[in-house]
């Protein structure tokens, strides 16, 4: 789906959980504090949070050194294993990638962000069957905080497969935890276009277009679109007249200017 690639690729965005408090454990153990971690603790701690950095600011083979050095001091440590994963699949390393997931759940099973981490990963390669038990995995996590996030992806998720209702269900869900979010507005916009929906279309691409630093060449060709299929020319027009203002060398303006309003 070429029209939200930009969008889509923010889902595999890792969120990391930094808190050292842990619930508490069977058997009335205590909670895990600050003052219950060792030397070694700390320091893969350190090199995970480099290495973290060093992963979003795009440096991936800096941060795959710290996170070996996250692992050489700890290595049970599943976060850094989940960062393992993303830092291998951003550098185009699938069995690697897979391989950390698959690591970091077996060491730490309940943790939400690996299991958004591996479903993401797993859509992005077609299993999407697989892709939906880690999603719904990450769902179903009391207390997840990333639970917006995990919904949207499931939501792009089901769209690329072509259950659209399913898609609808959970991006609508997503934006009712968090309408500020350009990127499950941008893509419910698109299901709903998809299915013929073109009223609330136009409404939550609305939202997107409205904020000058979210909008981009596939959201006003996106808008475009769903003007064109409303037969509303005086709309179509404005937008055809801010693609040609801001983005006069993207494809969706060279699509539109080919009147190629169905590809």
């Amino acid at each position: 789906m070429n029209r939200s690639l930009r969008a889509t690729a923010l889902a595999g965005l890792a969120v990391m959980l930094w808190g050292c408090a842990q619930t508490g454990a069977p058997g009335g153990r205590d909670r895990v504090t600050e003052s219950d971690q060792t030397d070694a603790d700390r320091r893969a701690r350190v090199r995970l949070e480099l290495a973290t950095g060093y992963y979003t600011r795009g440096q991936f083979e800096t941060a795959l050194d710290e996170v070996k050095l996250a692992l050489q001091a700890q290595p049970g440590f599943g976060e850094a294993f989940n960062m393992r994963g993303l830092i291998y699949q951003a550098l185009g390393d699938d069995r690697l990638a897979e391989e950390s997931y698959r690591r970091a759940l077996e060491l730490k099973p309940g943790d939400a962000n690996a299991m958004h981490n591996y479903g993401w990963f797993l859509c992005q390669k077609q299993r999407m069957p697989e892709a939906m038990v880690q999603f719904q995995r990450a769902i179903a996590t009391p207390r997840y905080p990333g639970l917006a996030r995990s919904l949207m992806a499931q939501g792009v998720c089901e769209a690329r497969t072509g259950d659209l209702a399913a898609a609808e269900r959970s991006l609508a869900r997503s934006y009712e935890l968090d309408p500020s979010s350009p990127v499950t507005a941008y893509n419910l916009a698109d299901v709903l276009f998809r299915k013929g929906d073109l009223e609330r279309a136009r409404f939550y691409i609305g939202r997107v277009n409205a904020v000058h630093d979210y909008s981009s060449a596939q959201s006003l060709w996106l808008a475009a679109r769903i003007e064109k299929k409303a037969g509303n020319q005086g709309a179509l027009r404005d937008l055809g007249r801010q693609l040609h203002a801001r983005f006069p060398s993207a494809n969706e303006t060279r699509s539109y200017d080919a009147g190629r309003f169905d590809d």
